[in-house]
């Protein structure tokens, strides 16, 4: 009997081991956060955010170092906490040209785990709920 891929994929180990949000949006100036969701054995391994269509491929804003010391470079900061498996990525100070696609990732031996995250920058007088803005 012939599984259908979408029905493998979910019984196959690891396949989900990074899930985050599909969107995430700030005001212009203003900041965003991240959480990005891990599966427990990943604890150690470093963390990263990048910035481009193709993960393989995307520019690494900011990694962390598999501890949950909190990392910064420029505007945008990185916390792992291994207690409940989640990374927290901080964009400060958005400028309107910074709306993109974003990746959460784990780095390992291989190929990294990722998922991606569209990243949205509302104009300056507008509100993630305003009215105005659409």
């Amino acid at each position: 009997m012939w599984l259908p891929a979408a029905l493998l994929l979910l019984i196959l180990p690891g396949c989900f081991s990074i899930y985050g949000p599909r969107t995430v949006g700030g005001p212009e100036w203003g900041s965003l956060t991240v959480q990005c969701h891990y599966d427990p054995g990943y604890e150690t391994y470093n963390k990263w955010w990048c910035r481009g269509e193709g993960w393989k491929s995307c520019e690494i804003l900011v990694k962390t170092t598999g501890s949950e010391q909190e990392v910064k470079k420029d505007d945008v900061s990185i916390k792992d906490n291994h207690e409940n498996c989640t990374f927290t990525v901080t964009m400060k100070n958005l400028w309107r040209f910074e709306a993109d696609i974003y990746w959460c990732g784990i780095e390992r031996v291989g190929t990294d785990l990722g998922v991606q995250v569209a990243v949205i920058i509302y104009p300056e007088f507008c509100s993630a709920t305003s009215s105005l803005c659409y």
